[in-house]
């Protein structure tokens, strides 16, 4: 019998730490002259307060829900895919070969090619990591963890020599041709009468991260492979005993996870971009690990989580240039979130459960 009911571990106990979180920023905000009331409020009405803010934070969840959803995979299987900065970064390049390859026509032939594009490129790499860890036992945090600085250096090089424009000092490769160019929320919304800011990033991708999320759901809970990945997570031995190849879903739950991450592409270099950038990732590689723990690696969870470090990330930015706070401190929001939510998960679950256990015995008694 649980400790606590599901609704606590996947409402309550996220909620309070992120109210604490909130707590110890304010306090922080304080500290350094600032009123925190006016900074929330701030923050508020940067993300969610006109349509070009939305946009931003919108934008940004999408990002933050496809790394995410890699991450939650990966961990269903009990692996800790800490490589997804690097499989963004290859499946960035792999959208970017296939929106050069030709001029597309239409957006509608050129992005489900650019998906797969991404998809195959971010599954690839993280198939050599999975395959040291199935076959060679080399530990998959440390092996993730260095191919990304292997990525990084591998697409600079890429696009340093085969992509970069002749001439041009940045670092980045042509632009996509017209029929590459995704949908924004401004075409997408026009046609019904809703007037969306055109210069916001967001785009088509964002549905397809929430179909991305009910695809999640449906694969780890309604197929026999997702019960073999969560069975393999759960035990490796009675998984094991009960027929299931360890290898194969090591392999398997690291290259979906990778698949997962190059999707994110479509956002920021194929929707927003509209080229090949050094660094296109900008960290979301990282926070997808702290939007799968908030989101107790479940997809509802996951899509909530990635939206509130949306709002953090657009918030944020719109706090450091209005009320003069530096952006070092807006990471250091971030962080308080991310500690309070997964390092210091326990602090906030263990004294819940004594008083659901309490309240338990309490209802028993009566």
């Amino acid at each position: 019998m649980q400790a606590m009911p599901k609704w606590a571990d996947a409402v309550l106990i996220p909620l309070i730490s992120i109210l604490l979180a909130f707590f110890f920023s304010g306090l922080t905000i304080l500290a350094i002259g600032k009123d925190p009331v006016v900074a929330i409020q701030t923050m508020v009405q940067g993300a969610f307060g006109s349509t070009n803010g939305l946009g931003y934070t919108l934008y940004y969840t999408t990002n933050f829900i496809f790394t995410g959803l890699a991450i939650a995979v990966a961990y269903h299987a009990r692996l800790f895919n800490i490589g997804g900065e690097g499989q963004v970064m290859l499946g960035g390049l792999g959208v970017a070969l296939v929106c050069l390859a030709i001029d597309w026509p239409h957006w509608t032939l050129a992005l489900p090619a650019a998906m797969v594009g991404g998809a195959v490129f971010g599954a690839a790499w993280a198939f050599i990591p999975a395959y040291l860890q199935a076959k060679r036992g080399s530990h998959i945090v440390i092996t993730t963890m260095m191919f990304n600085f292997i990525a990084s250096a591998f697409v600079g090089y890429i696009l340093l020599n085969y992509l970069k424009v002749p001439g041009s000092m940045s670092t980045e490769s042509a632009g996509f041709s017209a029929g590459a160019h995704l949908p924004t929320f401004h075409e997408m919304l026009a046609p019904f009468g809703i007037n969306f800011n055109k210069n916001a990033p967001a785009n088509i991708s964002f549905l397809i991260a929430l179909l991305a999320a009910f695809g999640f759901w449906v694969l780890i809970w309604k197929t026999r492979l997702g019960y073999e990945i969560r069975s393999f997570g759960e035990s490796e031995s009675a998984a094991k005993y009960a027929g299931i190849n360890p290898v194969r879903i090591t392999v398997i739950a690291m290259m979906i996870s990778g698949a997962l991450c190059g999707l994110m592409a479509i956002n920021n270099v194929m929707g927003e971009a509209e080229r090949l950038i050094d660094n296109a990732p900008e960290g979301a590689g990282f926070i997808g690990i702290a939007v799968a723990l908030m989101g107790r690696n479940h997809p509802i969870g996951i899509v909530l989580a990635a939206l509130l470090f949306g709002f953090l990330y657009q918030g944020g930015a719109e706090l450091t240039f209005w009320e003069a706070i530096p952006r070092e401190l807006i990471i250091v929001i971030q962080g308080l979130v991310i500690m309070f939510t997964g390092a210091l998960d326990n602090m906030v679950r263990a004294p819940l459960e004594k008083l659901f256990l309490t309240l338990r015995k309490n209802k028993k008694g009566a």
